[in-house]
């Protein structure tokens, strides 16, 4: 009786259609589902299609990866709050954010897991950070306080203090089958009202 022969297992293609794109979707998918932690290059390879060495052509490893994800979602971010009429439609539209990006969310603010450096991401984040800034300087002095850079960081903290309770569920008691948004649209009337006596 002759020894059955093996089939030799096919190579994975290390060419794809837009493997960049796949891969940072994959991850997306990984960190919504179970966190940054759960994030490996070769697993990501396997999902795509591709060899375990083709997504390091992209973005060499793991941080180079989560640095590419935080950068996405800082342009995302950027876009919007970019056009928000006024200040507390900017909080809104960053809740919203949140709760359409979460993956990203979770990356972009959580330093130790970034290149810091990376031109890509230093860009995206300083073009967050200007839209932020534009919605708080829209306001009237009168009406924020004469330190506009302490007034930003007021908007930001409760956006985004509201969005991560949010995401952890930690409001779903509060909120139950509200709109967040609309939810925080009347907690931050029911500030600037309260600030206003």
């Amino acid at each position: 009786m002759s020894p059955a022969k093996s089939t030799p297992v096919p190579e994975r293609p290390y060419h794809h259609g837009d493997l960049r794109r796949a891969v940072l979707t994959a991850a997306l998918d990984v960190i919504a589902a179970d966190g940054p932690s759960a994030l490996s290059l070769r697993d990501l390879a396997r999902r795509a299609g591709v060899s375990h060495a083709a997504p390091a052509h992209h973005f060499k490893d793991r941080t180079g990866l989560l640095t590419a994800i935080a950068a996405e979602g800082y342009g995302l971010l950027a876009q919007a709050v970019g056009d928000a009429p006024e200040l507390r439609e900017a909080g809104v539209r960053y809740v919203r954010f949140a709760r359409e990006h979460p993956a990203h969310f979770q990356v972009m603010f959580t330093p130790g897991l970034l290149r810091a450096d990376d031109l890509e991401l230093t860009t995206a984040r300083a073009l967050a950070a200007d839209a932020l800034r534009s919605a708080v300087v829209s306001v009237a002095p009168e009406d924020r306080g004469a330190d506009s850079r302490l007034a930003g960081v007021a908007a930001w903290s409760l956006a985004h203090g509201f969005a991560t309770l949010l995401l952890g569920h930690n409001l779903d008691g509060p909120v139950g089958d509200r709109d967040p948004e609309e939810m925080f649209r009347a907690i931050t009337a029911m500030l600037f009202h309260s600030a206003d006596r």
